[in-house]
């Protein structure tokens, strides 16, 4: 594992504390997230002690002026200096714009750039606007705060994305999401070079767009929160002067619930108020209906004219086909006409796609309308699995990868970064697993060990995206959850496919999230505040057992597949509880697993800080108890909290290596450690095992098997956990 120690560790923020704690004052080196295509570092480094004089060369537009006054601010908030202090030298910044970009904001816009920093300042040379925004996007990367005061980095660098759709999926249908939220988000994007935002305005629990031609959409779909047309006009705007394009997901025929609630005269089956619990991710239109198909392409067509980017999602996924043919007059029509359910959605698809062409609208879909032939210029999306990249190129779509990248399984970033777009195999569940578990819902799921992808296919690829589905996601919890995650997604998709040291995402993975904080971010204050409200006498105990613990994975904590499966209601859970706050990715844990393999390597002067973490771990148990003795807000994470001391005292043991027997003890807190985290290791495992109390797993167990297996006195080998790091 490359030095942690090298990247920029004196970033003063609550998040960074711990790390920092443990850290010397940072030195030269570059936490760049995405990493350049090439990148060469340079002698020297000049000092930010002025403001910024900018040197225009070629083209200059307004857009480019907003970027630059952007610029400058975020560079005053990194370099802890005043945005132009007077009468003093500066940053002399040269931006060569070569020419304007006809294809800006399109899927062809131009976003090469080069940049050279020196001690006479730094030069950015684009091939158009949006290579611009992204050299200025690295530039704020290159600023370290030393003791002497901010520095800029001098390197070289030639830069190109390797993809050119590089997306995230935002749902704000499940949960509402306000406008400052979203632009939020849309400032993390531009600073990791993310390029388009997917938004899943409608599903079964709320329709978010205001409709003129059909108001009942915000007077009954949207239960009161849905944006005006004139604050989506507002949001495209803002993104693009991001160069951002905003593509909107309306969808059907399926998760059609909120959308039928007020126009129900268009549904397959019944739909009522108060919402149905049970209906609500089944309800569908029907697709026999001329009235329908006429009401969905007038919709369609006023959606269209608010978002003005080329491609318009439609959804198309997961349609219950008993929503038709339990319809006695859809199963009649269909057996008259020859139809199956699959054959009747890609006649729905077909009439859907006909209209968007005529608004000159490029259609996309989730990969269930690869089920019956289609339009080859329809983009699919794979969400399911690797196996539908393979099948949808194949077959001749565009394709935009989501599988492997949805942020709502609650894996650490590692696991979504190993995914590659481009690889048949990358993401899906063993086939004889599934073929075992007898359960038809996971069949799709399954790898195709015969998939396979020619330069063809590949070429078929215009990029991925991540997606954060929001059915346990607050606006309070936006920002925790999806960053620094979305950013090691931004390398995945920015970067070439070499790019993939794991040990380095997670020295950088704090360092760009310190960063991000400092130019916005909301993710550790939006923690804190939630903490404070659970536990206001004192939050320090749970504070650290959260520093140190994740949320169980892989849709446990909705605790929808599991045998403690919790039937939906329609007044769900609060999302206040330890889990729902915990992230998972966290700088204590990744620093403490370091600092073991540096210890046992021969480092041996870091023993006593090893020393000390894990008797605050151990020793907060205690602690913890007493708070839930007057606040029992706590009590369901007290087992989570015994299991983290009892993992402490089994690290503790195998570095003092006591004289009475230890080893028994500390294998079987491992072995109970392992198999919590085992339990919700993949959607299959979830089904089978029941979940730890409260939810948590303990991010120190990696950590602790190396200092157990590398005590010498004889034992059996303890299988490492990796899927913690």
């Amino acid at each position: 594992m490359p030095d942690i120690r090298r990247f920029r560790s004196g970033l003063p923020l609550v998040f960074m504390a711990g790390l920092c704690a443990h850290m010397p004052a940072a030195v030269a080196g570059s936490a760049l997230m995405p990493q350049p295509r090439a990148y060469h570092l340079q002698s020297g480094a000049m000092p930010l002690t002025g403001g910024v004089v900018v040197e225009w060369q070629g083209m200059r537009s307004a857009l480019l002026d907003y970027a630059v006054e952007r610029f400058m601010q975020r560079l005053a908030a990194l370099s802890g200096r005043d945005a132009a202090p007077m009468g003093r030298p500066g940053l002399t910044l040269r931006i060569h714009c070569l020419a304007r970009d006809a294809d800006m904001l399109s899927i062809h816009m131009h976003e090469h750039y080069t940049l050279r920093t020196d001690t006479q300042g730094a030069t950015l040379e684009a091939d158009g606007p949006a290579g611009v925004l992204r050299g200025l996007a690295t530039l704020l990367q290159l600023v370290e705060r030393r003791d002497g005061g901010p520095v800029l980095d001098a390197v070289g660098i030639d830069d190109a994305p390797r993809f050119a759709w590089r997306g995230l999926l935002v749902d704000v249908s499940r949960h509402f999401m306000s406008l400052a939220a979203l632009e939020r988000q849309l400032d993390m994007m531009e600073l990791t070079k993310l390029n388009v935002l997917h938004l899943h305005l409608s599903d079964g629990q709320g329709f978010r767009v205001e409709s003129r031609l059909y108001p009942r959409l915000q007077q009954v779909a949207s239960h009161g929160q849905y944006y005006t047309q004139r604050q989506i006009r507002e949001l495209v705007a803002y993104a693009a002067q991001r160069g951002i394009r905003i593509v909107p997901e309306f969808d059907t025929p399926g998760h059609s619930y909120a959308l039928l609630l007020a126009y129900p005269q268009y549904a397959a089956q019944p739909v009522a108020a108060p919402m149905d619990p049970k209906r609500v991710v089944r309800a569908a239109i029907d697709p026999t209906s001329p009235q329908a198909r006429d009401f969905i392409a007038r919709l369609y067509h006023e959606m269209a004219g608010l978002f003005p980017d080329a491609y318009f999602h439609v959804g198309g996924d997961e349609v219950r086909p008993d929503e038709w043919t339990g319809n006695p007059r859809i199963n009649a029509w269909m057996q008259q006409h020859g139809y199956t359910t699959a054959a009747l959605q890609a006649m729905y698809t077909q009439h859907v796609h006909d209209m968007l062409t005529r608004d000159g609208k490029i259609m996309m879909g989730w990969d269930e309308l690869l089920d019956a032939p289609i339009p080859a210029s329809i983009v699919i999306e794979p969400w399911r699995g690797s196996r539908y990249t393979a099948a949808a190129t194949q077959a001749g779509h565009p394709v935009v990868v989501s599988s492997g990248y949805y942020l709502d399984l609650l894996l650490p970033a590692v696991a979504h970064y190993r995914v590659d777009p481009l690889d048949p195999q990358g993401n899906g569940l063993p086939p004889d697993q599934v073929a075992q578990a007898h359960a038809p819902f996971f069949e799709p799921f399954a790898l195709d060990p015969a998939a396979r992808m020619t330069p063809a296919q590949d070429a078929r690829v215009m990029g991925a995206e991540t997606a954060l589905w929001t059915e346990i996601v607050t606006e309070e919890m936006l920002d925790n959850r999806l960053w620094p995650r979305a950013a090691a997604l931004a390398e995945r998709f920015w970067s070439p496919a070499s790019v993939r040291d794991e040990a380095s995402l997670a020295a950088r993975l704090p360092v760009v999230q310190a960063e991000l904080e400092l130019l916005g971010n909301r993710a550790t204050a939006d923690r804190a505040r939630m903490m404070a409200r659970l536990v206001p006498d004192d939050v320090t105990p749970l504070a650290t057992l959260l520093s140190v613990t994740s949320p169980v994975r892989n849709y446990a904590h909705n605790h929808v597949f599991g045998p403690s499966r919790v039937a939906p209601t329609a007044d769900p859970r609060p999302l206040d509880h330890a889990a729902d706050i915990a992230a998972t990715d966290n700088a204590q844990a990744t620093l403490f697993y370091h600092d073991v393999l540096s210890y046992l390597a021969g480092q041996k002067d870091l023993a006593a800080s090893l020393h000390a973490r894990l008797e605050n771990w151990r020793g907060n148990d205690i602690r913890l108890r007493r708070l839930a003795q007057r606040d029992p807000s706590v009590a369901e994470v007290l087992p989570a909290s015994a299991l983290l001391a009892q993992l402490a005292q089994a690290g503790l043991d195998a570095m003092d290596r006591p004289a009475t027997s230890w080893r028994e003890r500390a294998e079987a807190v491992v072995a109970t450690a392992q198999g919590q985290s085992a339990a919700s290791a993949s959607m299959l495992a979830v089904r089978g095992h029941a979940q730890p109390a409260g939810d948590l797993l303990p991010d120190i167990t990696p950590g602790i098997v190396a200092l157990v297996q590398a005590a010498p006195t004889p034992g059996k080998v303890l299988q490492q956990d990796v899927g913690q790091q």
